[in-house]
């Protein structure tokens, strides 16, 4: 798709009737993601979450990707392949998930500390995901796309941790990904205006060391350059006047985590 594709009132609706079902099936992986069990394990319960659901895993077959799920442990980036790697107490995994639900379609991901995390790990995963709590800010009309790539550079680097430049975020409703691309860096007032009706996945990629990334032979996963920590949080955002409507929701992944405390 090579232009924007504006969405009405009701196609927002279903794009957040879709992107709900992404929350909860990964507010279903909160509940099990554990050290010990396999990430292929989680992959299967999404699935058969999704398909229980009436929708269809967006990532299946995508461009031949053959899971549900992208499942990143520790320096994998994004579009990590469930496997057999059994999760260890310590692991930071990132786990990204969209569904196809009424022909439209939903993006979502979050990283999850699993018991014990060190010092550097813990406080990556809160920065990035507060990085795209600042992003998300700019997703208003009137705003420019480099003014959310500025609120996560710049709160990403005020913290000693770098953003990937290869990776960015992108529309998503009609396709999985649609223009424009929305990347974790840029200059304020820089970029394409943003607009009613605009749907995007805002995205930080952060790392804990160097902004390299390795692409490798899988032709999926990406690991960082320098095997250290990498983490990761998605939503789905409808651009609005003054405050941005957050399609997808954390609520209820962390109020399982919480319980499970």
């Amino acid at each position: 798709m090579s232009k924007i594709y504006y969405k009405s009132l009701e196609e927002i609706e279903l794009i957040r009737d879709s992107s709900l079902l992404v929350s909860n099936t990964l507010a279903e992986v909160a509940k099990v993601i554990t050290a010990g069990i396999t990430t292929l394990a989680l992959d299967k319960l999404a699935y058969e979450f999704i398909s229980d659901h009436g929708a269809i895993p967006a990532f299946l077959n995508y461009n031949g990707f053959p899971n549900s799920l992208c499942i990143s442990p520790n320096e994998q980036v994004v579009h990590g392949l469930p496997s057999q790697y059994v999760i260890q107490e310590g692991d930071l995994i990132s786990v990204d998930c969209g569904v196809i639900k009424n022909n439209y379609f939903g993006d979502s991901a979050f990283t999850f500390s699993i018991g014990e995390v060190d010092t550097e790990r813990q406080k990556l995963v809160e920065v990035t995901k507060h990085c795209l709590t600042l992003g998300i800010e700019k997703a208003v009309i009137g705003m420019r796309v480099g003014d959310i790539g500025f609120a996560i550079q710049q709160y990403a680097e005020d913290n000693g941790f770098t953003v990937i430049r290869e990776l960015v975020g992108h529309g998503v409703g009609v396709q999985l990904h649609e223009k424009p691309e929305i990347p974790n860096y840029g200059k304020r007032g820089s970029g394409i205006k943003l607009e009613e009706g605009m749907v995007i996945a805002i995205e930080p990629m952060i790392n804990a060391g160097s902004a390299g990334i390795i692409f490798h032979q899988d032709g999926w996963t990406v690991t960082t350059k320098d095997s250290r920590s990498s983490a990761h949080f998605e939503h789905t955002v409808a651009i609005k006047k003054g405050k941005a409507d957050v399609l997808s929701s954390f609520s209820a992944i962390e109020e399982i985590l919480q319980q499970k405390k």
